[in-house]
């Protein structure tokens, strides 16, 4: 409000409707946080809503659904599935795929998410929340094969949907997006920057088994830390 902003633009997560009781899903789907970092981006949507109210904004939050591409932060504690396979792959490690690999994930590419920013800027539209997602997802095992090596398998964890799958008409309607780049497109991109993601850690099933342990121990239906 100090500096005079008068259009603001919230990325949000769709994280935030942890465990869906309809896909494809859509706004109107109650947020369910299932873990900390769904939690932390849905409450800081709530505080952007309330100050687009407190302070006579003009704005829009939107949910993005498993953004990636070329530069991703692949570095770091163990994290997205796409930077995990990265390491793997340049380190000749089999890829590590939670479950059977059957779940799927609304794959949506860093520059078709830039495009939908740049919309929403332009936009007159306030007020509202809105998913910005392919409403085609893809399963790990595809993304595994895509990636292209060996795999292993590893427990499923708690707290995961089997599926991200945005219902993405709200962003049509409103802001005139779909997405454009296909999973099959963005990744080939991906691939052809290993120098983006050259310091990808490698991650072991040991590894990510003890980086892992205390937090989905506590996510675990039923069980409280002593």
């Amino acid at each position: 409000r100090k500096a005079e902003v008068k259009r603001f633009i919230y990325a949000a997560s769709s994280s935030c409707y942890g465990i869906p009781s309809e896909f494809p899903t859509k706004e109107t789907c109650p947020p369910d946080p299932q873990y900390p970092y769904a939690l932390s981006k849905y409450l800081g949507e709530l505080a952007f809503f309330h100050w687009l109210k407190l302070y006579d904004l003009s704005g829009l939050s939107l949910r993005l659904f498993n953004v990636y591409g070329p530069r991703a932060r692949t570095s770091g504690n163990y994290g997205a599935v796409l930077g995990v396979f990265l390491g793997q792959k340049r380190t000749k490690l089999p890829l590590t795929i939670v479950g059977d690999g059957t779940q799927v994930r609304d794959f949506t590419y860093v520059s078709d998410v830039v495009e939908a920013l740049v919309l929403a800027g332009e936009s007159n539209a306030t007020g509202m929340a809105i998913n910005i997602g392919t409403s085609n997802p893809t399963s790990v095992n595809r993304l595994a094969q895509l990636i292209a090596g060996a795999t292993v398998f590893i427990p499923k964890r708690p707290g995961e949907p089997d599926q991200t799958n945005a219902n993405n008409k709200l962003a049509l309607d409103v802001l005139k997006w779909t997405a454009k780049v296909s999973i099959e497109e963005g990744v080939r991109r991906v691939l052809n920057q290993p120098e983006s993601w050259g310091d990808a850690p490698s991650w072991t099933p040991e590894q990510i088994a003890q980086q892992t342990a205390t937090w989905f121990k506590y996510l675990s239906k039923g069980e409280r830390p002593n």
